[in-house]
């Protein structure tokens, strides 16, 4: 990790993005469209890329990405070719599609992505910019001879682009309260859209759930006859490589998954898998521990992180660096994390999904229990934030977007970084 200070420099977007990925990141302004019809016809238009792959498909509101990284962990510790497709990055696209031996390429990022370009010239409805990921994806890992692909949904999971696959194995994670515009504004809908991945005798693994949602996931299995296994504790005795009593549980789950798909490894090497991972902005300790990076964005994601930081840091508190998206429960979140804030620092970050300081200031101030307004300070950018936040240790929070600009300024890779809305 890089070790020199935050500078007072902003970040500047898009001077490492090439000509194609430029065309692809315009495609965000078609929205998010849940739906699979132009992803069925995507996949028949790039002749299938999809067939011959092998998948585990990952749903859930929190824990899917790191879930994800156990897995993929497992099967390159098999010695098996497998690629993984999760998102959003946090500094570059090609975070998102890699192999266990590497990331895309921009030379091959660029070539799949004229592929794509030329395939939906004049397309009414256009793709969106994940179903447009998504295949991209597919195509590369059928160009790279990957056995299993690990499949992290984008947003819910029934009408998500991800879920046009047959997966071998289905995993759903812990499901809350997020995206209920796009889900539904009830536990019990949202977890009838994440139970959209199951499909007939395919098995499905999940863990820890409120009773309500792990009633809906049971039900639709039991349709589906899918056979069902729920882990009832978390991995212990084993010291996983992602902080938080949290990542037990995510660890539990992927290794159900492994060995759903018939894939068996000693102890040994299963243990060194497991401690092996490391996952960009889930509690990410930089500066030698003097700043966490967490992408917690709502209310159950924050009180699992506030959680972890009393448990790595009993008897401190945090000067919270804190940015988030208009469309979160943020009320929800700063609440979760007032037991651990000594002092707010408000800030925003690269997207017109940001919400104003000013508008953070008050949702912090109509706290039940509200800090003092002392405590509470406005940056206009990321840098001041962290430049201005007390001596106490760092916790910068609120958003994957917030963390990934604050990732790319502290490994200096500023350069680098390209903003998304998706």
């Amino acid at each position: 990790m890089g070790s020199s200070a935050a500078t007072g420099s902003t970040i500047t977007p898009f001077l490492s993005v090439t000509p194609e990925l430029t065309w692809l990141y315009s495609t965000q302004l078609f929205g998010i469209k849940l739906g699979l019809d132009n992803v069925h016809r995507l996949l028949a238009a790039m002749d299938h890329p999809e067939r011959g792959l092998k998948f585990i498909h990952v749903a859930g509101t929190n824990g899917k990405g790191s879930t994800c990284a156990f897995i993929h962990s497992m099967f390159k510790t098999a010695g098996l070719k497998a690629g993984l497709f999760t998102s959003p990055h946090l500094i570059r696209f090609n975070e998102r599609i890699c192999d266990t031996e590497r990331q895309i390429s921009h030379d091959e990022l660029e070539a799949g992505l004229a592929k794509l370009r030329q395939t939906v010239t004049g397309w009414d409805p256009h793709p969106t910019f994940f179903e447009l990921a998504f295949v991209l994806a597919l195509d590369w890992f059928k160009q790279r001879g990957v056995e299993w692909v690990v499949l992290e949904t984008g947003l819910g999971g029934r009408l998500d682009a991800t879920n046009a696959i047959l997966p071998q194995v289905c995993v759903i994670t812990r499901i809350g309260m997020d995206h209920m515009e796009q889900l539904g504004d009830t536990l019990a809908a949202i977890a009838s859209e994440k139970a959209g991945i199951i499909k007939p005798e395919v098995p499905v693994i999940t863990g820890l759930q409120d009773p309500i949602a792990l009633k809906v996931l049971k039900e639709t299995a039991a349709r589906q006859k899918a056979p069902w296994l729920h882990v009832e504790a978390p991995i212990e005795g084993v010291a996983v490589g992602l902080a938080g009593p949290h990542q037990a549980w995510n660890a539990a789950l992927a290794l159900e998954a492994v060995r759903e798909a018939g894939i068996r490894l000693p102890a040994v090497s299963l243990e060194a898998a497991l401690q092996a991972v490391r996952w960009p902005g889930r509690f990410q300790l930089m500066r030698d521990g003097q700043i966490i990076l967490d992408g917690a964005h709502n209310p159950e994601a924050a009180m699992v992180l506030a959680g972890t930081w009393q448990q790595q840091f009993p008897r401190e508190r945090a000067a919270v660096v804190f940015a988030a998206a208009k469309d979160k429960d943020i009320t929800g979140v700063m609440e979760a994390l007032v037991p651990v804030a000594s002092s707010w620092h408000l800030t925003t970050f690269s997207s017109a999904r940001a919400m104003p300081t000013a508008e953070l200031r008050s949702i912090l101030r109509s706290l039940e229990t509200p800090p003092p307004n002392s405590s509470i300070q406005e940056h206009a950018h990321l840098a001041d934030a962290l430049n201005h936040s007390t001596s106490s240790r760092k916790l910068i929070c609120g958003s994957l977007y917030l963390v990934g600009e604050a990732l790319a300024m502290l490994e200096e890779q500023s350069e680098t970084f390209q903003t998304s809305l998706q």
